[in-house]
């Protein structure tokens, strides 16, 4: 089983958490085009390797954070995030 380590609770079950998806950069508000827009928010990559992704807590603190992720082996590389 994969193991997560939240920012907050430290290490913990990947069973405790929720994907909420990649987490690609978002593009300028000013500049982009709604096909852009389009793109950015309904179509994913889908890579095989290391991925950037937000995760949830849902079992615990019940935060968001970004998560390294290697899509090939499965494993959680680091977790970013702000613990209070």
């Amino acid at each position: 089983m994969m193991q997560i380590n939240c920012p907050w609770c430290g290490l913990r079950n990947a069973t405790e958490f929720k994907q909420h998806g990649e987490k690609p950069p978002r593009p300028d508000v000013a500049t982009t085009t709604m096909e852009q827009w389009h793109d950015y928010l309904y179509f994913r990559s889908n890579h095989w390797g290391v991925v950037k992704e937000m995760w949830f807590h849902s079992a615990g603190c019940r935060q968001f954070f970004t998560l390294h992720r290697d899509t090939f082996a499965n494993k959680a590389i680091r977790s970013e995030g702000d613990p209070r």
